[in-house]
C-alpha cells in the first residue's frame, strides 16, 4: 500500500496484542485508499460488505483485512437515524485518520501501527489505558451502547480476555442498558456467543456476563433456573462444563459448541420434561417434547444452527438409553454417532451429582474391555435386574400386595 502512494497501517486487535506480547490471530489494516483502489494493488483480493465496503486481501491460507478510514457526517448533512427500539444507526462514510478513530469502540483497540517508521499513532489516550490495564469506550458509554449494544458483550469479552478493568463509566451504564441486547438479530449474538465462551475464559465470562444481567438476556431460561437453585446442582453442573471447555481449549483440544449449549440449556429441558411426565407422559415421549420446546425458545434469543439443536437433542435423549444395558442394548448406543458426547455428557453429570457415579464408571469400563468381558457385563446387568424382578413377584404372590415393603430393620 505504501509503495502504491497510499498511507496503511496495522489497527485494533493486532496491535493491542503484539504490545500485550501476544500472538495476533488476525491482522486488520486501515488506509486512505478506497476498497477499489486497494482492490488495484492487491489483486488476490476481493471486496465484500454492503453498507461498509471492504477488501480481503489473501495470502495463502491467510486473510488481511483492509478498511478504508470511516469518517463522521456533520450536523447540516446528518443521515443518522433512530430505530423503534431506540439504537443509533448511521450510514458509513469514508473519511481520514483523524476521523476513523472516533468510530472505533475502545481507546485499547484504536492504536494505529505505522511500518514506515515503527511508530503507534493514538489520538484517544490508547497506550496510556493500555498500560494501566483498562478498558474504556471512546466517547460517551450510554451513546455508544445504544449505536450497537453488541459493545456490551465485547466489553465483557475484552476485559477478562486481556486481564483488563472497565472503566467506570464504560461499567455503570451496562446494568441498566442489558435489555437493548433483546433487540440484536439472534444469528448475530449466537455468534458473539461462541466468542465469548470459547476464548479460554468461560468461567469468568460467566460470572461477569450474570454480574452485569446480559446472561439473563443471552440464555433467559437458564438464568431463570440459576436465580431458583443458585447453590444447587444447575449452577455446579454449568460451572464444570464451563470449566472442562476452558482445559480443552488450553490443551489445544477442540470443543464442539453445541456440546456446552446443550450444557447451558439441560435444567430448562429436565424442568420441562419433570412438568410432562407428572401429566402422565412417558418419560422418553416428555424428554423429546421437552427439548424440542427448550430449543424452539432459545433460538428467539440467540440463534445455532439447525444441526446443532439436532446434535444436543441427541445428547440429551441418549441419557436415558445408559440406563439401559441390558440385551444388545449397550452395544448399539457404543456405534451411536454422538455416543462420546453424550457419555462425556454422562460424566460431566456423575461429577456434579446429577447421574449415578457407578452408572458412569460402567459405561467408561464397557468401552475399554473386550468383548468376552462385555458380554458378561451386559449378562451381569440383566441377571441383577431379573433376580431384583424375582423376588418382587414371590412377595406378590404371598402377600397379594403390590407394594415392597423393603428390608426389615432389626428392633
Amino acid at each position: 500500500m505504501n509503495k502504491s502512494g497510499f498511507d496503511a497501517y496495522l489497527v485494533g486487535g493486532c496491535v493491542r496484542d503484539l504490545l500485550l506480547g501476544c500472538e495476533p490471530k488476525d491482522f486488520d489494516v486501515a488506509t486512505n485508499a478506497s476498497p477499489e483502489q486497494v482492490k488495484q494493488v492487491f489483486r488476490n483480493s476481493r471486496l465484500i460488505g454492503r453498507r461498509f465496503r471492504l477488501a480481503h486481501v489473501y495470502f495463502g491460507r491467510e486473510i488481511i483485512e483492509v478498511a478504508t478510514f470511516r469518517g463522521t457526517e456533520n450536523e447540516n448533512n446528518s443521515r443518522d437515524r433512530v430505530h423503534e427500539d431506540g439504537r443509533l444507526l448511521r450510514d458509513n462514510i469514508y473519511g481520514t485518520i483523524e476521523e476513523d478513530v472516533w468510530r472505533r469502540d475502545f481507546t485499547v483497540n484504536a492504536l494505529y501501527y505505522n511500518i514506515q517508521d515503527f511508530s503507534v499513532v493514538d489520538y484517544v489516550g490508547g497506550m496510556t489505558d493500555h498500560q494501566a490495564g483498562i478498558l474504556q469506550l471512546i466517547g460517551d458509554p450510554e451513546t455508544r451502547y445504544r449505536e450497537d449494544p453488541v459493545r456490551m458483550l465485547r466489553a465483557v469479552r475484552f476485559a477478562v480476555k486481556l486481564g483488563f478493568k472497565l472503566h467506570p463509566d464504560s461499567e455503570q451504564p451496562i446494568h441498566t442498558m442489558a435489555d437493548l441486547l433483546a433487540n440484536i438479530p439472534p444469528a448475530r449474538l449466537h455468534d458473539e456467543v461462541l466468542k465469548l465462551f470459547l476464548s479460554g475464559h468461560a468461567v469468568q465470562t460467566f460470572e461477569m456476563l450474570r454480574h452485569f444481567g446480559l446472561f439473563s438476556v443471552l440464555f433467559p431460561a437458564t438464568d431463570l433456573s440459576l436465580q431458583t437453585e443458585d447453590h444447587g446442582f444447575p449452577r455446579l453442573f454449568l460451572a464444570k462444563a464451563l470449566e472442562n471447555t476452558d482445559i480443552r481449549i488450553s490443551e489445544g483440544k477442540s470443543v464442539m459448541p453445541y456440546f456446552l449449549l446443550a450444557a447451558f440449556l439441560w435444567d430448562p429441558v429436565q424442568a420441562n420434561a419433570k412438568e410432562k411426565i407428572q401429566q402422565g407422559k412417558h418419560e422418553a415421549i416428555a424428554y423429546q417434547e421437552a427439548a424440542r420446546e427448550e430449543i424452539k425458545r432459545q433460538i428467539k434469543h440467540t440463534s445455532f444452527p439447525k444441526r446443532a439443536g439436532l446434535a444436543m437433542n441427541e445428547v440429551w435423549t441418549l441419557q436415558a438409553r445408559f440406563k439401559r444395558r441390558t440385551g444388545t442394548r449397550a452395544l448399539k448406543l457404543l456405534t451411536h454417532p454422538r455416543f462420546r458426547a453424550a457419555y462425556d455428557f454422562l460424566l460431566l453429570r456423575a461429577e456434579t451429582g446429577g447421574a449415578d457415579p457407578t452408572l458412569a464408571a460402567w459405561w467408561t469400563k464397557f468401552q475399554d474391555t473386550n468383548p468376552a468381558e462385555q458380554e458378561q457385563m451386559m449378562k451381569g446387568t440383566g441377571q441383577q435386574k431379573n433376580k431384583s424382578h424375582r423376588r418382587k413377584s414371590r412377595y406378590q404372590k404371598k402377600t397379594g400386595s403390590t407394594n415392597n415393603p423393603g428390608p426389615i430393620r432389626q428392633q
